[in-house]
């Protein structure tokens, strides 16, 4: 019985550290949206300041290492698909699963708004649905792979069209993250352009390193405790003051990334290169695997994950009747990192993939056809 599908991905010929960092990575988002999950919805988080700090010690860096990762390979693809079929691509992996679990979400809000007088609801109308293209952080999450897709199209268009280097667009990005750290501090509305500001310089770090870090060559010297250890020292320094500022009595998640975007900025990478280290390490001693399964599956649990959190909140609250907080952030964490995995292979066997792409996944649907990853009770009759 394999439900995750590990065997076909760990045969996959990849970057296991890019799994290990995308999945360190989603793992971490997904604890923040177990505490947005649970908000108003248990006793009050502060009485838990252990568990509150945790989210905010690890918020900064998070996001912008998708970034890095996702513009890391952009040159590559382009070499090998052209500009018009990496858009086409962009479109199929990440506007679409954009749009579908977006009105999925958003559909959801609308129906739960009718019978629930929650203050997160108050909003929710057909109005949203427009969001998820001109202002996506009014939807909330999917104001990621709004800006994910807007900027690899952007960054790739401008790449092959204007033969911009990588070094020019990231000159490029940080007059854009300029631009941005203005829109924060003065609270200006600029809708979708704010995170495309913001993160664009991301992702063209990433493009520019990209040669050193995936060449197989320095695998070895970037697998060393000497580059982590000192790495992790002051990656620790920075997050605890950039933690102290953030939850100071007036002050939010958000408040340094908005308010003191320098800061932001260097916590940001310091964060990023810990992490990706960090996930070097993992590599060379091959541990701790599962990470890899979750790192692929990233995208598709950023899809879904509130909703399954949702759902598993109610369901532990009002059946189970489960009332103590930190089983509750545990059950409900958890839950929203291996269910929408569960799930998204199971629509794979059960020919729902167009929930998640209009491009069928011929190679790994095959795979899953002829694998009975879902059959263990069947299984079990057969030897009775």
């Amino acid at each position: 019985m394999d439900p995750f599908n590990s065997k076909f991905i760990l045969k996959e010929k990849r970057w296991l550290w890019i799994d290990y960092d995308k999945g360190i990575s989603i793992m971490l988002v997904g604890y923040g949206h177990c505490m947005e999950a649970l908000q108003g919805h248990v006793t009050d988080l502060s009485a838990y300041p252990g568990w509150t700090y945790f989210g905010a010690f690890f918020y900064g860096f998070r996001m912008p290492l998708f970034f890095i990762i996702s513009g890391l390979l952009v040159g590559r693809s382009l070499n090998k698909k052209g500009l018009n079929n990496y858009i086409g691509d962009r479109t199929n992996n990440i506007l679409f699963p954009l749009l579908i679990w977006g009105v999925i979400e958003i559909t959801l809000q609308i129906i739960a708004a009718r019978f629930t007088s929650f203050t997160h609801n108050t909003d929710a109308g057909p109005t949203k649905f427009l969001y998820l293209i001109i202002d996506p952080r009014q939807t909330g999450h999917f104001w990621y792979l709004n800006a994910l897709f807007c900027i690899g199209v952007v960054y790739a268009s401008i790449k092959s069209i204007f033969k911009l280097k990588p070094i020019f667009n990231v000159l490029l990005g940080l007059g854009l993250y300029a631009m941005s750290a203005y829109i924060h501090v003065h609270d200006i509305n600029a809708m979708l352009l704010t995170d495309i500001f913001e993160y664009y310089f991301f992702f063209a770090l990433g493009d520019l390193i990209s040669n050193v870090m995936l060449d197989e060559k320095n695998i070895q010297g970037f697998s060393s405790w000497k580059i982590f250890v000192p790495l992790l020292v002051v990656f620790l320094v920075v997050q605890y003051y950039f933690t102290e500022i953030n939850i100071k009595p007036g002050h939010y998640d958000r408040y340094v990334e908005q308010k003191m975007p320098l800061f932001f900025l260097l916590e940001a990478l310091m964060g990023c290169a810990t992490s990706v280290s960090f996930s070097f390490l993992l590599q060379k001693y091959k541990v701790f695997t599962w990470i890899r399964i979750v790192g692929y599956h990233s995208l598709f649990v950023y899809c879904m994950q509130v909703i399954v959190m949702t759902f598993v909140r109610i369901f532990l609250q009002s059946f189970l009747h489960i009332t103590y907080t930190p089983a509750l952030i545990m059950l409900v964490w958890a839950s929203g990192i291996v269910l929408p995995i569960f799930f998204y292979n199971f629509c794979l066997k059960y020919k729902l993939w167009w929930l998640y792409t209009f491009r069928k996944p011929e190679k790994q649907v095959d795979y899953l056809r002829h694998t009975n990853i879902f059959s263990f009770k069947r299984q079990k009759v057969a030897e009775l």
